[in-house]
């Protein structure tokens, strides 16, 4: 054996190592990874249950929106009393107000508790009719005016009780909470019972809460989502093409064509520090220049798209450029390398196949559009909106309107204990709302997404 082969000497402090004998450091080493993915997978699971818990909890607040009580009654529409002279115009129908609808009802509604033998003798007759809803003799007026057929025919109600009622059959008003309210009697509540024995009164799906429009404090039980829903999609659509033309173009420009300089430099630190502006501001901005300075309608879905776009254009110039960004610069080297223009490498190559992140990104600024609340308070868009705007093509862009946030903001402001629940209820229309956006950019990524 030469020297050259020969193991070195071992010093007195050296000792023989295994590899498969872990060290005091390693062993150190393995415990810290070991403790760090399980307080990964904490926090995970501790966002879960959180999330889980508000999921569960507006559900459970809000999912009865979608039901209301309602009493089941026939009516007898006498056309000595809703159409005197005979004709069934329209204009003369608009004639008769609720409040003779209302007398109406009262009558149609003593008569069916005497036919269905419910006792009512106990009962003080202005709590009777005290259940129904003040809004019940609107929704009749407006279905007899839309089909004057109905006149001299008796047809089958499903009248709105008050708000008070509808709370009892849900479990939000008891005998125990109704002695500080003047809103119900505990005789109404007894009747309640009697009704709900007799198969007059019952919970049914609330279609209304979705295609109504808001109402007043006194009754709660008629508010609705429709001019909400219409308002936030109208905005949602004027964004989308306000918005992505414009984002798509400058991100183009600024990660293939522009030129790098302190001029490109300044731009994307401006647009950097406009995606953290808060919403506010942007409310602010759009107060003072499409209100003040432009003239443009307050409360219009058309003011509420501008102050949207403003916030929302950074966002999507961010999640486009780093999807141009992403694309391979052989993609783009090949393309030239054979004769391609610059135009035309960027419209045949790179942009499908950056489309998938440009779609997503789009998508997700658009559901954080529209659970803005901040911005569209400032433009007044929390006012009370009771008319549904008219169509695109009408100028509806420009007629008064609200938004989903800001019609959760405005229930829960109330003291009624019922707008609580309907504000609940919004939350879970809401969700359902970025649940499915949120699924269409997964859907769109998974469809364009290529692979290189």
């Amino acid at each position: 054996m030469s020297d050259i082969s020969a193991p070195p000497p071992r010093g007195p402090q050296q000792q023989a190592g295994s590899l498969y004998r872990a060290s005091a450091r390693m062993k150190q080493r393995n415990q810290t990874e070991f403790l760090f993915r399980y307080i990964g997978l904490a926090a995970i699971l501790a966002s879960l249950a959180v999330l889980a818990f508000m999921i569960f909890t507006i559900i459970r607040d809000g999912s009865s929106a979608f039901w209301q009580a309602r009493i089941t009654l026939p009516v007898t529409l006498e056309q000595a009393v809703l159409d005197p002279k005979g004709n069934g115009q329209r204009d003369e129908l608009m004639k008769q107000t609720t409040v003779t609808y209302g007398k109406v009802l009262n009558e149609a509604f003593l008569a069916a508790l005497a036919a269905r033998g419910v006792q009512t003798d106990d009962i003080p007759a202005k709590d009777v009719t005290g259940m129904i809803s003040k809004a019940a003799p609107a929704e009749l007026r407006f279905e007899v005016i839309d089909n004057p057929a109905l006149i001299g025919q008796t047809i089958g109600v499903d009248l709105l009780t008050t708000g008070r009622i509808d709370g009892y059959l849900k479990g939000r008003v008891s005998r125990a909470s109704i002695e500080r309210d003047a809103n119900v009697t505990a005789a109404q509540l007894t009747l309640a019972d009697r009704l709900q024995e007799a198969g007059m009164l019952g919970l049914k799906w609330n279609w209304d809460f979705l295609t109504n429009s808001d109402s007043s404090d006194q009754r709660p039980e008629s508010a609705g989502l429709g001019v909400a829903i219409l308002g936030s999609a109208y905005m949602m659509l004027l964004v989308l093409i306000m918005c992505v033309p414009v984002g798509v173009a400058a991100s183009i420009y600024l990660e293939e064509f522009a030129p790098k300089n302190r001029w490109t430099d300044l731009i994307e630190v401006n647009i950097a520090n406009l995606a953290a502006v808060p919403s506010i501001v942007y409310g602010i901005l759009g107060l003072a220049i499409f209100i003040n300075f432009a003239g443009f309608p307050q409360s219009s879905s058309l003011v509420g798209a501008l102050v949207l776009s403003l916030q929302t254009l950074p966002t999507i110039i961010i999640a486009t450029r780093a999807a141009i960004r992403a694309v391979p610069p052989s993609i783009r080297d090949a393309a030239l390398g054979i004769g391609a223009s610059k135009m035309q490498t960027v419209t045949h190559h790179v942009l499908p196949l950056a489309m998938p992140g440009i779609l997503t990104g789009t998508i997700l600024g658009l559901a954080s559009a529209l659970g803005e609340t901040a911005p569209l308070l400032l433009i007044g868009m929390v006012a009370f909106v009771s008319n549904y705007p008219a169509s695109p093509v009408d100028g509806g862009f420009l007629d008064p309107a609200t938004a989903l946030p800001v019609q959760v903001y405005s229930w829960v402001s109330r003291s009624d204990p019922a707008f609580l629940e309907r504000s609940s209820g919004a939350i879970i229309v809401l969700l359902i709302f970025l649940l499915v956006m949120n699924v269409t950019a997964i859907l769109l990524r998974r469809k364009f997404e290529r692979r290189w």
